[in-house]
């Protein structure tokens, strides 16, 4: 497979161990697919413009309340960063370089601005991928305080997240601890790409869809649920021996699931479709 110049780009930042990889130029190579002349170290010298202007804000003392509250009352007031509450499910929300640009997004990307600068200025602070809403917290030893980046930068405790997540949910839901775990940076570009995929599903661009799977399955060469989702991509594009392949790697994977019935199925009718003689 002959990758595009930005998906080599991808590729080769995220081949490197988690930590090392750069969570922000990989999310631009990402939008570098959708805006192939996007200057990737303009935008990186945007958030270094950004950061070095947090620091010269921040207090004599700084507690990790105050760093927030400075980081807060830059981005939120100073630069009017927001959440699009308004158009949430416009693709331009995921990518970095049209939320620097327009000042707004959703949670996710908000975080990853605001995870940009912590990071830059010394403050280290990690993405929480709760279900529904992603946060981001201080990586402070025995700080319990989470901080909302889409809704202006709002100090969360447990107790809040829970609240927001039955708001989400429309009902009663029971935190769990792994809903509040830190995320990796392979998982924060999954996130990013699911968030696509499933914005482009809902608007009939399978193209654009298969684009996100693909790299979901740079990150995640194994990842069951979109080697299935591929595979029917590729079978709804008539694309049909490789519908086949990725279905068939789905079922070795998970020989049991609830939808297997119906994959076997249209792995038969990749069959018939490939080769025609046999209906």
């Amino acid at each position: 497979m002959e990758f595009s110049v930005a998906r080599q780009f991808f590729y080769q930042e995220i081949h490197q161990p988690d930590e090392q990889i750069g969570l922000e130029r990989a999310a631009l190579y990402l939008a570098m697919e959708e805006y192939p002349e996007l200057d990737v170290e303009a935008y990186l010298n945007a958030l270094d413009t950004m950061a070095a202007e947090v620091e010269e804000r921040l207090p004599a003392e700084s507690y990790p309340l105050r760093v927030v509250q400075t980081i807060n009352h830059y981005l939120y007031e100073d630069l009017g960063f927001r959440g699009n509450a308004e158009d949430y499910y416009n693709p331009c929300n995921s990518f970095l370089n049209r939320v620097i640009d327009q000042r707004k997004g959703i949670p996710i990307t908000l975080s990853l601005i605001y995870l940009a600068i912590a990071q830059r200025i010394g403050f280290p602070m990690v993405g929480v991928g709760m279900p529904g809403h992603f946060l981001i917290r201080p990586d402070v030893a025995e700080m319990e305080i989470f901080v909302d980046a889409f809704h202006g930068g709002e100090i969360l405790f447990p107790q809040d997240c829970k609240d927001r997540l039955t708001q989400l949910l429309g009902q009663p839901v029971e935190l769990q601890p792994a809903f509040l775990q830190p995320v990796s940076s392979r998982h924060f570009l999954a996130r990013m790409l699911t968030n696509l995929k499933f914005i482009y599903l809902e608007s009939g661009k399978l193209g654009k869809a298969l684009a996100a799977i693909e790299r979901i399955l740079l990150l995640f060469p194994n990842a069951a649920i979109e080697l299935r989702d591929r595979g029917v991509l590729y079978y709804r594009l008539k694309r049909f021996t490789e519908a086949r392949q990725d279905l068939e790697n789905y079922l070795t994977l998970m020989p049991t699931a609830q939808d297997s019935p119906a994959v076997r199925e249209l792995v038969k009718q990749c069959a018939l479709h490939s080769h025609p003689s046999l209906n």
